[in-house]
């Protein structure tokens, strides 16, 4: 009975664990990977109040048979000449990073990934103090700029949750490969469209994050987004 009983309780964990992706065993839709451009308004709501700080443009592109573009471009209506930009590079059939730049008021930062290392640097300029990114990486990683799509992309279904290595850089706080974390992913219906609605969080702010996706199911585009950080919250959402 007892050797049942340990048995039982093995399995249990087994079955309840949570499933890792890495490059090496994702499995990605690519019907769904297709050239787009989409825009969306950024807002921060306090209670009934609903105010717009700034405007979002995602673009996804195909540069050739091997190489997928993930870009980012941020206006916030406080500096709209002044735009946010990230740019990361992919392989399109794994999602294993190759490029991400990123350039916005506070900083600039460029790394090149390959298999077991990133490289390449990170310029305050505030302080104008500049580090170079050098890297030894052990473990098999996404850019943490890309998981995103990878949750859109990935076979979705209700009750899921992964974990999801990823390579982050920020001087200030946690750098190197951290995770992020499918928590749940229910179906649902927004706005008559319906979708998928995918709980994340990640180790970038210690899991006190929680980014929701409305994802449509037929076509797999972002339709919101809802940031809970801290007592603030924030929303995302889609321009037709």
């Amino acid at each position: 009975m007892r050797l049942f009983l340990i048995l039982l309780i093995m399995s249990s964990a087994q079955f309840f664990a949570q499933k890792t992706i890495v490059p090496s065993n994702v499995k990605l839709e690519s019907q769904y990977i297709k050239d787009e451009i989409s825009d969306a308004v950024w807002y921060a709501e306090k209670g009934d109040q609903k105010m717009e700080i700034g405007k979002i443009t995602s673009e996804v592109k195909k540069l050739d048979k091997n190489r997928l573009l993930l870009k980012t471009t941020v206006k916030m209506n406080q500096a709209p000449d002044k735009p946010w930009t990230d740019s990361t590079v992919v392989r399109i059939s794994d999602f294993q990073p190759m490029y991400h730049s990123s350039y916005n008021m506070m900083r600039d930062m460029v790394i090149k990934f390959e298999k077991n290392k990133s490289t390449g640097y990170y310029f305050d300029k505030k302080s104008q103090k500049k580090d170079i990114i050098d890297e030894k990486i052990s473990t098999e990683y996404f850019d943490s700029n890309a998981y995103p799509a990878i949750i859109r992309f990935m076979p979705l279904k209700e009750n899921l949750s992964v974990e999801i290595p990823i390579f982050d850089y920020n001087p200030a706080a946690k750098k190197g490969v951290i995770k992020a974390y499918v928590e749940n992913i229910i179906k649902g219906d927004l706005n008559g469209n319906k979708v998928w609605i995918v709980k994340t969080t990640d180790d970038i702010q210690d899991r006190k994050s929680v980014i929701t996706y409305y994802i449509d199911t037929s076509t797999r585009k972002v339709l919101k987004q809802e940031i809970d950080s801290d007592g603030r919250k924030m929303v995302m959402e889609s321009v037709k």
